[in-house]
């Protein structure tokens, strides 16, 4: 078996922070990633990193391909312009906007399609809105030229952080942002955020606009699966007709499930939450989670050959790196591991 396995915000970003870094136990982890060959290319997003498995290019219509590795697609999926429209909360603090994502409030299904309904009723010239999850809404453009002014980077890249602006400053982008503006009125101004608010809970106070474009022609793929939970790995997956998979508990699980001489991708993101929002110790948590039951039977698996090859990727604030790896090389002794710590701090002083 040929192995991939997608595995974001890897590396702690603040290379600096002896408190997370000094903790962590994962010795399987770095003594695969030291007998193994690193790549490092521009920092990217786990969208783009994931459009880069499927050959997909710069710029790919993610809410197409996420729509369609939903678990309920809309039957029009496949046609049409699509745009991500996710619920978030912005709020300002010490002067700047923050934006949080799902991850950071609940929203029940009930309340997602009473927001998208009004939304539908008030602006149904712009197209129609798609609650396929309560977190995961879409917008089906009835003028398919607005998707080419948008230029937004994935939710993952800003949940949890400053934003800048919330959309292009261009002449192009005009009309987008007129229904941008008018979307977070119209959110604001529900009664359900206004209980929402009473309750102590977060206001559904805006959308996060991207991935717009319609789904483009078939590409195939050199994957025989897909193991995710991520709806946009799975929809990448459909789109090049690649079975797909729900996410498995462990190696030994995938083992037992996968054909010995085939080629598997695995996204694991248990770690892209931490990163986002800045939490050390769930970080090192969630890290000790997958050393048990990711890493450790990995690189045994490696070592005895049940693995010809293993390519662990990750998208970082350092860069987009991979570390490719073969039985032979994780039997190279003289390469010493090192620890995650030392790595972050190589990664942050090297371009």
């Amino acid at each position: 078996m040929q192995l991939t396995l997608i595995v974001p915000e890897l590396i702690w970003p603040e290379p600096a922070d002896r408190e997370t870094l000094d903790f962590i136990d994962c010795p399987a982890l770095e003594t695969l990633l030291a007998r193994s060959r690193r790549t490092r290319r521009a920092a990217q997003s786990l969208e783009a990193t994931l459009a880069d498995a499927f050959g997909q290019p710069p710029g790919a219509p993610y809410a197409a391909f996420r729509l369609l590795g939903e678990a309920y697609p809309p039957a029009e999926a496949s046609t049409g312009c699509w745009l991500c429209c996710d619920p978030v909360h912005l709020r300002f603090h010490q002067e700047q906007l923050i934006l949080a994502d799902s991850t950071r409030f609940e929203i029940t299904a009930g309340e997602a399609q009473a927001l998208a309904g009004e939304l539908n009723r008030e602006l149904a010239d712009v197209g129609r809105f798609h609650v396929a999850a309560p977190d995961r809404w879409y917008l089906e453009l009835a003028d398919s030229t607005l998707a080419a002014a948008l230029d937004t980077p994935p939710l993952s890249a800003v949940a949890g952080r400053r934003i800048d602006r919330l959309l292009p400053a261009t002449a192009s982008a005009r009309r987008l942002r007129a229904l941008h503006n008018e979307a977070q009125m119209l959110l604001h101004a529900h009664p359900l955020n206004a209980q929402r608010e009473n309750d102590g809970r977060l206001a559904i106070n805006s959308l996060w606009l991207w991935g717009a474009g319609a789904l483009p022609a078939r590409r195939e793929s050199d994957f025989d699966g897909v193991w995710s939970g991520n709806p946009l790995a799975l929809g990448l997956a459909r789109a090049a007709g690649v079975p797909t998979h729900r996410l498995p508990v462990d190696a030994a699980t995938l083992f037992e499930h996968a054909a010995p001489d085939t080629r598997q991708l695995v996204v694991v993101e248990d770690l892209l939450v931490p990163v986002l929002y800045q939490h050390g110790e769930a970080y090192r948590s969630a890290l000790a989670g997958l050393e048990a039951r990711w890493f450790a039977p990995l690189r045994a698996a490696l070592s005895s050959g049940k693995i010809s090859a293993l390519r662990i990727e990750a998208s970082t604030a350092y860069a987009a790196l991979a570390w490719q790896s073969t039985r032979r090389e994780q039997w190279k002794l003289w390469r010493r591991a090192q620890p995650l710590a030392a790595l972050a701090q190589e990664l942050a002083t090297t371009a």
